[in-house]
């Protein structure tokens, strides 16, 4: 990972699990993290759910100032450019589709000037309503990219169906996630999967993940 990498993607495609799982898998490298709570938008996943688990780990968590009560405002204030030059790895989990990358657009200016220490990532999950073709997949990133005024970098396959994700739904993903990088030019940097059937999976270049963020429907 590079100093800066910033996740994006639809609603429900796995966003603060991929950001939890890059951020404990730095932490164990030795390095020191922060993570960027930007979801302003879904009050069901969020990265302040794990305050308990980063602060053992030494993660520094920043995340509006109400997060998890009844009086929750949507409003983050953070120093980008203090935090990259503070930290090893800084993580920005943003709210899904283009409203939630809006609140990124305020700091666009900041990161475009530190463009060589930051990506951009654009997870996409094929079993996720509206994204589950290519063409429509492609057209909200280029949304995201609109009101967040920055472009990806590169693509992250998380195609998942919860816990009924097994080794074939992740390796038929890999042509859906192909399409994808051809359409917009950008590389599928890794393919998730839930760490418990790695070894049942065909795809290369997998990033395995513990499943920190359940769907409602599991909970």
């Amino acid at each position: 990972m590079k100093r800066i990498n910033i996740i994006t993607g639809h609603y429900g495609s796995g966003k603060t699990n991929l950001s939890v799982n890059l951020a404990l898998k730095a932490a164990e490298q030795g390095k020191s993290v922060a993570v960027v709570d930007l979801d302003l938008v879904n009050p069901y996943f969020r990265t302040a759910d794990f305050r308990n688990l980063f602060e053992e780990k030494g993660i520094k968590l920043i995340a509006p100032d109400f997060a998890n009560t009844n009086l929750d405002v949507p409003s983050v204030q953070f120093d980008v450019e203090q935090l990259a030059s503070s930290e090893d790895c800084l993580i920005i989990d943003v709210g899904g589709d283009d409203a939630g990358a809006a609140a990124l657009g305020r700091y666009s200016g900041a990161l475009l000037n530190m463009q060589e220490d930051f990506d951009m990532f654009y997870v996409i999950n094929q079993r996720r309503y509206l994204t589950d073709n290519a063409d429509s997949a492609v057209a909200l990133m280029y949304e995201i990219e609109t009101a967040a005024r920055m472009k990806h970098t590169a693509i992250v396959n998380n195609t998942n169906l919860g816990n009924e994700t097994n080794a074939d739904i992740i390796d038929n993903s890999a042509e859906f996630a192909g399409e994808i990088s051809q359409k917009t030019g950008l590389p599928v940097i890794f393919t998730t999967c839930p760490e418990n059937i790695v070894s049942d999976v065909k795809t290369k270049d997998i990033f395995p993940v513990k499943v920190y963020v359940k769907p409602i429907w599991e909970r």
